[in-house]
């Protein structure tokens, strides 16, 4: 079943709805003047009043796994379900294009409406943008932005018989989903698999030298829970590795990303952990020139380069999404609750090591294997600094080590 997608604008400006039809298709990107819905299938059927037609690759995001027959699953044609982009946009082969991915796979299982949205200022249009949405009546509105929880919170009383979901940040209300994930204890075992293999000279890519590197978009909880997992999982494997922190303060600046990184090779780095979203790509790219390591997140991005991204920890934005629009198609989706996906419901994870695992040794994928079992037993404690007290936040920004971890457990165990 093709799904059904409506293109629609806001009136504070111009909002582009992109189709996707397959993961590796070319689609357009349409933006328009004003509010005219319009049904597609393979073709964007473009609107009287348009300010320019684009071409743009399709997002190449892991789709979410086969599902059964079409027949067995729960059919809502008359529901309709919106996504808003988050900052940093469609084609970031990351967080943003495995939301898409889930958002596709669903319209096609349970013959859903859908309707992605982005905006050339998620931040700034978060209560506008959730408004018009609700307005236009969709019975699930996603937002993958994490700014919007504080619109949100005011938008969402307004419209209750509207669904509200958001990725990454817990908004109290009787009609919104919080959606959370372990993103430490994925990026945890990237980490760790790093520091196996960032000395082990029989692999062409790395050097002697026990230095590794991350990078994030912006300093801020949601981002350093992806780093410090990385360094938490380096430090499990050797205490005193080095592992060189910075952020590039966009999701969309590839030049900067591939900048900071060839600045950490040139420091003795030849791992380099991506947690920037599209900025990533440029990450990928340094690696690949200088025949080092990159280390995808959100979506499986082992392709983009092969053999010079070692994994990907990948925060799978297409189940949640896909979960989601499941539920409200069986009609079991409640508001007021937390949904989390953990390594347990492989909500996170390290890949298969597509292109990689041939050069691996067997003893390093066995070693993180049994840390990912040890992790969901309760055996390995992996410390989430988004619960941490201000104070002792601020003390692991401070000290982001193995000896500053070795002091945190200290300080919090006391």
């Amino acid at each position: 079943m093709n799904p059904k997608t409506t293109i629609f604008s806001f009136v504070s400006g111009l909002i582009s709805a992109s189709l996707l039809i397959g993961a590796c298709t070319t689609v357009q990107t349409v933006e328009v003047t004003k509010q005219v819905p319009v049904e597609v299938t393979k073709e964007v059927q473009v609107p009287v009043e348009v300010t320019r037609v684009v071409e743009v690759q399709a997002p190449t995001a892991a789709p979410v796994e086969e599902s059964p027959d079409v027949g067995t699953l729960p059919q809502a044609p008359d529901k309709k379900v919106a996504l808003i982009i988050a900052l940093g946009g469609l084609g970031d082969r990351s967080y943003n294009d495995s939301g898409f991915a889930g958002l596709t796979k669903a319209a096609q299982d349970f013959g859903v409406e859908v309707v992605p949205f982005e905006s050339p200022d998620p931040l700034g249009e978060g209560e506008q943008i959730l408004r018009n949405a609700a307005e236009a009546g969709f019975d699930l509105v996603i937002t993958l932005e994490y700014s919007h929880f504080d619109p949100l919170a005011r938008v969402a009383p307004d419209y209750p018989d509207t669904t509200f979901a958001i990725i990454n940040v817990v908004v109290d209300g009787p009609n919104i989903v919080s959606v959370l994930y372990d993103e430490h204890t994925g990026s945890y075992l990237a980490g760790a698999l790093a520091a196996m293999v960032t000395t082990d000279e029989t692999i062409e890519q790395v050097n002697d030298k026990a230095v590794m590197g991350a990078i994030g978009g912006v300093p801020a909880s949601g981002i350093d829970v992806f780093l410090h997992g990385y360094l938490q999982g380096a430090c499990a494997v050797n205490p005193d590795i080095k592992v060189l922190l910075a952020y590039s303060n966009a999701f969309d600046d590839p030049a900067k990303g591939r900048e900071i990184t060839l600045g950490m090779f040139e420091q003795g780095a030849d791992v380099v952990f991506s947690a920037a979203g599209g900025t990533g790509s440029g990450i990928i790219e340094a690696a690949k020139e200088e025949n080092h390591f990159a280390v995808g997140v959100d979506s499986d991005q082992d392709f983009i380069a092969p053999g010079n991204v070692l994994t990907s920890m990948m925060k799978r934005v297409d189940v949640a999404v896909y979960d989601m629009i499941r539920r409200l198609a069986e009609g079991t989706l409640k508001g007021g609750k937390e949904v989390r996906y953990g390594l347990d419901s492989n909500g996170v994870g390290i890949t298969e090591m597509t292109y990689t695992r041939h050069i691996i040794p067997a003893e390093y994928v066995d070693r993180v294997s049994q840390m990912r079992e040890d992790i969901i037993a309760g055996k390995i404690d992996v410390i989430d600094i988004r619960t941490l007290p201000e104070d002792l936040y601020a003390f692991i920004n401070e000290n982001a080590s193995c000896e500053g971890f070795d002091e945190l457990r200290e300080k919090i165990n006391k």
